[in-house]
């Protein structure tokens, strides 16, 4: 009985054009050596574990900070809903306690500050509220995606981890309109 030869559907095959392309060039990328890079980890510590550099460099510093102060933002407006809508406070918490973490994940590097803002004005209904702090994460993940391709090493990881926090926020605030229909 022969064996026929095993066909590839039109799905994996677009599949595969897609992601190999980009699997391709990640696998180009590599960091230079530790202490080359700045922001670059330093694995040869003084007690053996690997430390963040302080970086030195300006641009990654600016970019940084923007990012702190956005971050800030974010979580000022977050803190300010809750307190508006009781109701939301379940809802909001999980995204305040990443703000929080991506805030002091960024001053840990020397240099960053975050520029204080004035409170946020908070929409009249909770439906509303949501949907701005969608739209505020949703334009804070491209400006840190755009400061991510910038810079490079750590600073830029953190910056498209941030980014990509940001973006699943946004999805997971933006009401589900079926529901406001009903």
């Amino acid at each position: 009985m022969p064996i026929e030869p095993r066909r590839v559907s039109r799905r994996s095959l677009l599949v595969s054009a897609a992601l190999v392309p980009g699997a391709v060039t990640l696998a180009g990328c590599k960091d230079d050596p530790a202490g080359s890079t700045p922001g670059a980890v330093n694995p040869s510590s003084s007690d053996g574990r690997a430390q963040e550099t302080p970086t030195a460099d300006p641009a990654v510093v600016a970019a940084l900070s923007t990012a702190a102060t956005q971050v800030t933002l974010l979580s000022l407006a977050f803190a300010v809903t809750s307190r508006k809508f009781p109701a939301l406070r379940t809802q909001l918490a999980a995204g305040a306690k990443y703000h929080a973490s991506h805030l002091a994940k960024l001053k840990e590097t020397a240099g960053v500050t975050a520029a204080a803002g004035k409170t946020p004005a908070v929409a009249g209904t909770s439906s509303a509220a949501l949907t701005a702090l969608a739209k505020q994460e949703k334009a804070a993940a491209i400006a840190h995606a755009a400061a991510a391709a910038k810079v490079s090493g750590a600073p830029a990881r953190l910056l498209a981890m941030i980014a990509a926090a940001e973006t699943q926020l946004a999805t997971t605030l933006t009401p589900n309109k079926k529901a406001n229909a009903s």
